[in-house]
């Protein structure tokens, strides 16, 4: 009698379930620049890694492993959409509170220090205005 054969390595799944809970909470944060583009990108390079490990027999779940590839790149794609709205609406805000105004009347104002600080009174009261709010200067 021989001894029986060792059994089977338990399978390594570690890393495309990593990636599949990054990418999870990089949807989650896509709001957030860091949290959907870093954590999509982390995601990504681990379902690739883990998608190595399936094909080498290594590991069984292939399928997560590819589920975080894709959701990574899904939050990856929203972040950089929400950045571009984000964007958007604060150029539009800026034009709306008078930015333009301002830009030109800093450049009229060149190196003269009342005249910018003059221009940067009459923006910040603008903003005051637009939003029933004070803004406190920092010190």
């Amino acid at each position: 009698g021989g001894y029986p054969p060792p059994p089977p390595a338990a399978p390594k799944n570690g890393l495309g379930t990593a990636a599949l809970v990054l990418a999870i909470v990089g949807l989650l944060l896509c709001w957030t620049v860091a949290g959907g583009v870093l954590l999509g990108i982390a995601a990504i390079v681990l379902g690739f890694l883990a998608r190595s490990r399936v094909k080498n027999g290594e590991a069984t779940n292939g399928g997560v492993a590819l589920a975080g590839i894709v959701l990574g790149a899904v939050s990856i794609v929203a972040s950089l959409v929400i950045v571009a709205i984000y964007a958007t609406l604060g150029v539009a805000l800026f034009r709306d509170l008078g930015g333009g105004d301002y830009v030109d009347c800093l450049q009229r104002a060149g190196n003269d220090e009342q005249a910018a600080q003059r221009c940067a009174d009459e923006f910040t009261q603008r903003v005051e205005e637009s939003f029933s709010i004070t803004v406190t200067p920092t010190p």
